[in-house]
């Protein structure tokens, strides 16, 4: 099947989500639309080469070639598109242990990523492992809740980045998980960690208050969802803020065929999405913004 026809497919299986308050009767998808595409991918971990045909689950299916055309390809059909990673894109491939991430780093900057969060497999190789390659990283890292002021990653991590496509404002910020238990001490050095739901409510105020932005982002790598509450995952923060548009997850290689649809703490809509893992699957959400900036949007995944 040709590229664009599956992509046409795709969007038909889709349906419209209205955001926030906006009812759908109340959009139209006529004049004056200006429409932003937002692709991502989490927990890649170092996967550059497609599966094999005799692979068991995952034949013919991934790499990072792949992945570049089907891009490049979407990038052309709307130059209003952010390309964004959720994290863990670390470790899994003899290329990681390799390598020790350049490769990674540098497929993705001529993939023209524009921000990613990190996980915690992207401490694999200790903080110094992980700043040694950021000269590869031509995209901004953002976590909000990871404190690196008294590590060597001070000033190289942004809590949030502010893009602006076509008069849209778009904030993106992010959140990663607690490494205490997970990741050795010895890796993370003092990496001071805060609380995700709190930082999530401060992050959206400001890039809805102060920031002034259209589409607010959470770029997380805290898991889609546990069995305890106690734990904090992105429909635990999605249910427990404000102001979020978009939670793009990572950790938990939740594939989701589309986005969940979560009314957030003002009953409001917003959306959480996952995309598995390893590179095979793109999420593509389209965001559309009537002239007094109403939104409404639809997502799927596409299988890379």
């Amino acid at each position: 099947m040709k590229r664009r026809d599956f992509l046409n497919r795709a969007t038909a299986a889709t349906a419209f989500i209205s955001l926030g308050s906006l009812g759908l009767q109340s959009f139209s998808l006529g004049q004056k639309t200006t429409k932003i595409t937002i692709l991502h991918t989490n927990d890649v971990h170092s996967h550059i080469d497609p599966f094999g045909p005799e692979d068991g689950q995952n034949p013919n299916k991934g790499g990072v070639a792949r992945r570049a055309s089907l891009i490049d390809t979407i990038r052309k059909e709307n130059p209003n598109t952010l390309l964004l990673d959720a994290g863990d894109i670390f470790q899994g491939t003899p290329y990681f242990n390799y390598y020790g991430g350049e490769l990674e780093f540098k497929l993705m900057s001529k993939m023209k990523y524009d921000a990613a969060t990190i996980g915690n497999h992207d401490f694999d190789n200790g903080i110094d492992g992980l700043y040694a390659q950021l000269p590869h990283a031509s995209f901004q890292f953002l976590s909000a809740n990871y404190n690196f002021k008294n590590t060597i990653m001070d000033t190289h991590v942004k809590p949030y980045q502010v893009f602006v496509k076509e008069g849209i404002k778009i904030g993106v910020f992010g959140l990663g998980i607690k490494l205490e238990g997970l990741v050795d001490k010895a890796m993370y050095k003092e990496t001071e960690y805060l609380d995700p739901i709190e930082t999530a409510q401060e992050m959206s105020r400001v890039l809805k208050e102060n920031e002034k932005c259209d589409l607010v982002i959470c770029l997380s790598h805290l898991g889609y969802h546990y069995n305890h509450d106690f734990i904090p995952s992105d429909l635990t923060v999605a249910k427990k803020t404000k102001n979020i548009d978009l939670i793009i997850g990572g950790h938990t290689h939740t594939f989701l065929p589309k986005p969940t649809v979560v009314k957030n703490i003002e009953d409001q809509n917003m959306l959480v999405n996952q995309v598995g893992c390893y590179g095979i699957n793109l999420g593509k959400i389209d965001f559309y913004f009537d002239s007094d900036k109403n939104k409404i949007a639809e997502g799927k995944s596409i299988v890379v």
